[in-house]
């Protein structure tokens, strides 16, 4: 590890002043995924701003605004600690599942939810500093392209990298159509829509966020929904615990009251993990399954739709049609409430 100056914010506006006058700075949270990247020479800041007193960790009902009627996540709120509030197990247990279906018990008891969101991937070619990395240092290639890439994305890659997303609970605020929080170096706060808040990698992998250098999470919003009885988040991995994703879908339903049948869909959300550089939104799934009965054939053309256009790599063309089993399954059980 590099040498580093270490300081202690006292206040959002300090650590967001100190963050913005030094492009070589980094916040420090949980630093579960930091610390790492830094042990490895992957990151190399020569200043950390530790901002894990600051507050900004309450979970709480938004009592006016956009999304009034919703709930709050600090942005240093713990994994944790947001995972088993009960206005989120209650109003949003598909966020419950996706976080407890991440990392380990420790890992989440230190993980911040702002930092969750900024975590950086796992391409084992992103972490080897003698291989090549477009991400890590732009213009030098991507080794995962023609290397060994049963990891990587199947949708939105480019030819300058295909690396996947590693986060669960993004996945699942990516169906919960959140809003992240910002502020800037003058107090300024401005809203991105989760949807806007992570990129592909185009031309410019190095860049995984529309957050600019010198701006915090506060908090994450997550609007009132009809979601909370019929949602379910899958995770397909190679073992059961402590791995990421292979595919991984968050999928939500809600019933049309009027149909006396209570299997028309009103309103339907499916993200998918694994499979691409940003939490991916099935958007043609969504679309195809918006009025039409709740079946299980449905469920199939819809997964079908969405997966004709994976593009696959050399080593995970598999992940098409898992993911299609995937994108069924999780619809299944959401309708089933969470039941087999």
């Amino acid at each position: 590890m590099r040498p580093f100056t270490y300081s202690r914010a006292t206040d959002p506006s300090s650590a967001i002043k100190m963050l913005a006058q030094n492009p070589n700075a980094r916040f420090l949270a949980g630093g579960t995924n930091l610390l790492d990247l830094m042990k490895e020479d992957v990151e190399r800041p020569n200043a950390l701003i530790d901002i894990s007193e600051l507050g900004l960790s309450d979970i709480k009902p938004i009592a006016a605004g956009t999304n009034q009627g919703g709930i709050s996540l600090g942005g240093l709120g713990k994994n944790t600690d947001t995972a088993n509030h009960l206005l989120v197990r209650q109003n949003y247990p598909l966020l419950t599942q996706a976080i407890l279906a991440g990392a380990s018990g420790q890992l989440r008891n230190m993980a911040t939810n702002g930092g969750n969101l900024l975590q950086r991937t796992r391409c084992p070619y992103f972490y080897e500093v003698a291989m090549p990395c477009n991400k890590r240092e732009p213009g030098t290639g991507c080794g995962a392209k023609e290397g060994i890439n049963r990891m990587h994305a199947i949708f939105g890659w480019s030819e300058q990298c295909v690396a996947v997303y590693p986060s669960d609970m993004a996945v699942a605020l990516a169906a919960l159509d959140a809003v992240v929080k910002v502020r800037n170096a003058d107090g300024q706060e401005r809203s991105i829509p989760i949807a806007d808040f992570h990129r592909l990698p185009g031309d410019k992998p190095e860049q995984d966020t529309n957050l600019p250098h010198g701006e915090l999470i506060t908090a994450i919003e997550l609007p009132k929904n009809r979601f909370a009885d019929k949602s379910y988040y899958l995770k397909v991995r190679d073992r059961a615990s402590y791995a990421f994703a292979l595919v991984s879908v968050a999928a939500a339903l809600e019933m049309d009251p009027s149909d006396e049948s209570g299997k028309r869909i009103k309103a339907v959300r499916i993200a998918m993990g694994g499979v691409a550089h940003k939490p991916w939104r099935a958007l043609k799934a969504e679309q195809l399954l918006v009025g039409k009965e709740a079946t299980d054939a449905n469920f199939k053309l819809a997964a079908t739709a969405e997966m004709a256009d994976a593009k696959p790599l050399e080593h995970n063309a598999f992940k098409v049609e898992l993911g299609n089993r995937s994108i069924v399954l999780a619809l299944q059980m959401a309708m089933n409430g969470g039941k087999a």
